[in-house]
């Protein structure tokens, strides 16, 4: 930010931290304990410490790693606004800064709680320089070298543990089955022992400015929360992945974080040619699009929510072990979930149609926002900074774009009985379903899934999605148009609501869908004799997507069998064809039944609520 400066002064025993947004050079800070005044153009014995701690703070976010960080005034930096948003923050700020003179009761650095304490403390440290809150010097040396020592500990044990690790793994070979030159070798080459031996405890490395010190501090909080978003994102491949709690850990920007995690795993931007700096740009717009209207439904958490759904549906039928996607379709699907409401304003359809909005003049009124969630980040692909497509041919191109087109389309929860009852009429005949279909349904389930998920999470998304229904219905009674169904704050029963979007949509469409991923998986079981289905992708290295890491030697030498023209006599065990299975795991069956029961339990008591205010009101 300009204007900020850093300043130790040794005629006080106070830090000063001096921030101006609107003239920097001519404000004046006067210091308790200093003569005069003192203006910060004028001094010039700035220390190279106070320099660095200067950069340290103006460049905090950019030691994080790419996604990590963010070019606009985003979500991350939402607790800094929320700090210069009220007058009472500065009160609050003032009274954790004074906790910070406590140091008897601290846990030792090499405990548990202490991550947690020095990384509160290194916080409200932060908060203090931004909010210009005066810091005594004794006490913001005495909580850095705290924080330090706590980072100083982390090393250590970290250390330890992988050597531990790596001397489990040598410990297996005899003593004297090597000589100690060769031990030593592998040791050095092949563990972390030899290379960490040199620091010992008792050399541990001390900082030398304020500056490193809050750096330290940072990197403690960044382990911190990458830790926890490891921990979270184990759960990705599961039906109850928790986006909530993601997004927490993430500071509100799951999206980027759910995109690139499955990105990666499947190397897509390697195998595509993808710009990983345009990749994170165009998440990083997305999650902006998102946040546009501040819905309280349709917003970036939905938007992942839908993308790690899509992504378990297909992981959990095996579909991605049989590689029924190529990567780049793989990559459109992954692309079709994260737009698929890009700018949702938080209204429905028919509220555009009514109101004659601009984007259902411009769309005329068919799809209204589904159009505008395509339109508008193909737009942004346009943009040589979110280009994610630019290394693709024409060919790659317009198949990519005519697949999400389809997917995002089917969204429109107009066209939903036509597509069940489309998808039925396929299932029911011999030839396979055609990909972009199939991939539309799921895409379609995905986005009505939160009925199907644990109660704790389907309770979250209804509330959420009611709010957004009443908001809704609040613009109609001022726009004198007819309420929405259940968009009538005062009159709607949510209960009973959720019993009908159960019963009648989403169950269905669950069918539908698990009927159609066993037909697809049954294509798969093919005899000997019979040629694999022209609809069914060949899976080969270049085009069939597999998680980064995997081995691949077997299939590149049985290409090159079959370059150089050599024919192999294979054992019949191994031409034998393997059993698949064919039927599919439908963990959102059980979901479903429960949550539904629930409903029920909760409209009895909805419904005598209102019987009661029915009898409230009579005269």
């Amino acid at each position: 930010m300009p204007g900020r400066k850093v300043r130790m002064t040794t005629s006080s025993s106070l830090i000063i931290i001096g921030t101006s947004l609107t003239n920097p050079i001519s404000r004046t800070i006067k210091v308790s304990g200093a003569t005069g005044t003192k203006r910060h153009h004028h001094h010039r014995h700035s220390s190279k410490t106070n320099k660095a701690a200067v950069a340290t703070l103006n460049n905090e976010g950019e030691n994080l790693p790419p996604i990590f960080s963010s070019k606009s005034k985003s979500a991350s930096n939402s607790v800094l606004t929320k700090l210069r948003s009220t007058n009472s923050s500065n009160d609050i700020i003032e009274r954790d800064v004074t906790s910070l003179t406590r140091m008897s009761n601290l846990p030792a650095p090499d405990s548990f709680d202490a991550l947690q304490i020095s990384s509160d403390r290194l916080r409200t440290i932060i908060a203090a320089l931004h909010c210009n809150i005066l810091i005594r010097k004794d006490d913001l040396v005495r909580n850095l070298d705290y924080a330090a020592n706590v980072l100083e500990a982390v090393h250590q044990d970290e250390t330890k543990r992988l050597m531990e690790e790596d001397d489990g793994a040598l410990s297996e070979i005899e003593p004297d089955s090597v000589p100690n030159e060769v031990r030593d070798w592998l040791a050095m080459t092949f563990t972390r022992s030899m290379s960490t031996i040199k620091n010992r405890p008792s050399e541990k490395k001390k900082f030398k400015s304020v500056a490193q010190a809050i750096r330290a501090g940072i990197m403690v909080d960044r382990y911190l929360r990458r830790l926890s978003i490891d921990i979270k994102f184990k759960t990705i491949n599961e039906w109850t992945f928790d986006v909530f709690s993601v997004n927490e850990f993430t500071n509100g920007q799951c999206l980027r974080y759910v995109g690139f995690e499955l990105m990666q795993r499947y190397n897509l931007p390697n195998k595509l040619r993808i710009p990983v700096t345009a990749l994170q740009n165009f998440l990083e717009q997305m999650e902006m699009g998102y946040s546009k209207y501040r819905n309280p439904y349709h917003n970036l958490i939905h938007a992942a929510d839908v993308l790690q759904t899509i992504y378990q549906i297909i992981y959990n039928s095996g579909l991605m072990v049989e590689n029924w996607l190529t990567d780049h379709e793989l990559f459109a699907t992954f692309i079709a979930a994260i737009i698929h409401d890009f700018e949702h304003t938080g209204t429905s359809n028919n509220f555009h149609i009514q109101s004659r909005s601009d984007v259902a003049l411009t769309y005329n009124d068919r799809a209204v926002l589904e159009n505008h969630h395509v339109s508008a980040a193909f737009r942004l692909l346009r943009i040589d900074d979110y280009n994610i497509v630019s290394e693709f041919t024409s060919d790659e191109y317009k198949n990519f774009r005519h697949l999400v087109i389809e997917m995002v389309l089917a969204t429109d929860m107009s066209s939903h009985f036509t597509q069940l009852k489309t998808m039925r009429s396929l299932l029911s005949m011999p030839e396979n379903i055609e990909k972009s279909k199939a991939l539309a349904l799921i895409l379609h389930c995905a986005d009505i899934s939160h009925p199907g998920k644990p109660w704790t999470i389907h309770q979250i998304w209804t509330e959420s999605l009611m709010e957004e229904f009443f908001t809704q219905g609040a613009k109609e009674k001022e726009l004198g148009l007819p309420c929405s169904p259940l968009c009538d704050r005062e009159n709607t029963l949510v209960a009973e609501s959720q019993i009908g979007f159960i019963q009648y949509i989403v169950e269905p469409s669950f069918i539908v869908m698990g009927d159609m991923l066993e037909k697809i998986l049954k294509s798969f079981v093919v005899s000997d004799s019979e040629l694999p289905s022209p609809s069914i992708p060949g899976r080969s290295n270049a085009t069939s997507p597999t998680p980064s890491g995997a081995s691949s030697g077997g299939d590149s030498n049985a290409q090159n069998d079959e370059q150089n023209g050599q024919d192999r006599q294979l054992p019949s065990s191994m031409t034998t064809p393997l059993a698949r299975p064919t039927v599919v795991r439908r963990p959102w069956s059980e979901y479903l039944k429960s949550n539904r029961e629930r409903w029920l339990k909760e409209a009895e008591e909805e419904r005598r609520r209102k019987e009661l205010k029915v009898i409230e009101e009579e005269p």
